[in-house]
């Protein structure tokens, strides 16, 4: 296992999936203010989010599930994408600081850019049998 951790292209991948995921545990409200009011159960999306990001980090990690663990976290952060825009919308009903506001309105472009990451390290490297 360490030898697939310390040549794997993933581990920044799977460092910043993890990271972010154990956040959901340690400040689910914060994550739950942001889930668009249409999902029913704030919290449960939260948590089950939090869980699909550090299941995916794992994942990532080992090569034989780093290929299925790499699709995962994509549709995960195509899933989340409505958060995203949620905490934008919110943010410009609000009247957040300019600086705030365009952070947030980077921060959607940056899903497709996290997506290709995850894709290149993850899905693309493991289907080429690369550790």
């Amino acid at each position: 296992m360490a030898d697939t951790v310390v040549r794997s292209p993933a581990v920044g991948v799977a460092m910043l999936f993890i990271v972010a995921g154990t956040a959901h545990f340690l400040a689910p409200a914060w994550f739950d203010q942001i889930v668009p009011a249409w999902v029913p159960n704030a919290r449960v999306a939260t948590l089950v989010s939090g869980a699909a990001e550090i299941a995916g980090g794992l994942g990532v990690l080992n090569r034989s599930t780093r290929v299925a663990a790499g699709w995962g976290l994509i549709a995960l952060l195509l899933a989340v994408f409505p958060a995203n825009v949620n905490m934008l919308t919110m943010a410009m009903r609000s009247d957040a600081p300019t600086l705030y506001t365009a952070s947030l309105w980077l921060r959607l472009p940056l899903q497709a850019l996290l997506i290709w990451w995850v894709w290149r390290s993850a899905v693309r490297v493991g289907d080429q049998g690369v550790r």
